[in-house]
């Protein structure tokens, strides 16, 4: 990764935000497996130690992205995944979204594109979700039946539909290297960036950092000045 030409995409605490609650999250999916089905409950065995792991990796769930809140960074990409403008419905509407052209993609995308800020968006609402729900079942007593009973109902539904996100976007983070490489070491390749977040490009190009202004140009060598 020593290439001058690679961008920086997400800093260390950024992706240290994304690994600390990606190995929460699949710990909360794996021990739930293990406790609501009958066949591995029975392999694994050891259902009071899955059920601690379980609850406490639940509740562990927002403290890496409180933590990331120190980084400036960070802030600014949620900002980012906050702001649903004109391109992102274009995105959604067009069925040739992720078509290049001449290079580029064919909807100049920013940094995050549509899918991704509806993706995080459920994510955080659901750990959220989960983590109220979660309280109500590991400490039942000051709650009255009904709310233990739709707390169980939204938790487990929930759980299922965090499942499908979760496995959906690994789906697609395996099929683009370049975006698994960006998330694991923080780094993209220009040609990269401008088939896929060709917005997030002329952003660089009109407030170059000058560690990056190089690349940036080689890729959008209309940007360059004669």
């Amino acid at each position: 990764m020593s290439r001058p030409d690679m961008l920086a995409r997400f800093t260390g605490a950024e992706r240290a935000v994304h690994h600390a609650t990606a190995v929460l999250m699949l710990v909360c999916l794996g021990t739930a497996a293990c406790l609501y089905v009958p066949d591995l409950a029975t392999l694994v065995g050891r259902r009071s130690l899955l059920r601690t792991v379980h609850v406490w990796c639940g509740f562990a769930l927002p403290v890496p992205m409180l933590a990331g809140w120190l980084s400036r960074a960070f802030r600014e990409d949620v900002r980012r995944l906050n702001r649903f403008g004109p391109r992102d419905r274009e995105w959604l509407r067009r069925a040739d979204r992720r078509a290049v052209a001449g290079g580029r993609g064919v909807v100049p995308v920013g940094k995050f594109n549509a899918g991704q800020k509806l993706n995080a968006a459920f994510v955080a609402g659901a750990i959220l979700v989960m983590l109220g729900t979660g309280a109500v079942m590991s400490f039942p007593d000051p709650w009255p039946v009904g709310w233990r009973t739709g707390a169980t109902f939204v938790h487990d539904w929930l759980t299922l539909a965090v499942l499908a996100a979760v496995v959906g976007h690994l789906w697609y983070a395996l099929r683009d290297p370049g975006a698994l490489g960006g998330m694991w070491h923080g780094r993209v390749g220009p040609e990269w960036a401008a088939r896929h977040h060709a917005g997030w490009l002329d952003e660089l190009v009109k407030a170059p950092d000058p560690r990056q202004e190089r690349s940036v140009k080689t890729a959008n060598p209309d940007s360059a000045e004669p």
